[in-house]
């Protein structure tokens, strides 16, 4: 059994594999699993970081985005909409989770985005 720490969405699971033979018997202790099992897969590039005292607004499901309602530089008071994604044939609004100015807009309208882009940051 080889132990493994795996991040889905942000949240952190460890989790225990058990290398099979092709029987579905577990492989004996010093029989070698294939090279592909035993390595984990390698982790998703990391969203980019907020500047220093900013936070970042992210997609929280993936989808498209239909409107950019904020540029660089623009204010934004907590609860304004500034993007609005179709996921699933529904309209979400993505808000603003705090006071501040927008700092980088990292999406554009038909733009294609995954669970946890990061869409913009406020600084």
């Amino acid at each position: 059994m080889k132990k493994y720490r795996v991040n889905v969405n942000g949240t952190e699971y460890e989790v225990m594999l058990e290398a099979l033979g092709e029987a579905g018997e577990p492989v004996a202790a010093t029989a070698s699993a294939p090279a592909a099992a035993s390595a984990p897969a390698a982790a998703p590039a990391a969203p980019a970081a907020a500047p220093a005292g900013g936070e970042s607004v992210s997609a929280p499901m993936p989808g498209n985005i239909l409107a950019v309602n904020v540029t660089n530089g623009a204010s934004v008071k907590k609860g304004d909409v500034l993007f609005i994604l179709e996921a699933m044939k529904m309209e979400n609004e993505i808000m603003a989770p705090c006071d501040g100015t927008i700092g980088t807009v990292a999406v554009t309208k038909g733009q294609s985005v995954e669970s946890g882009a990061v869409l913009c940051n406020i600084v």
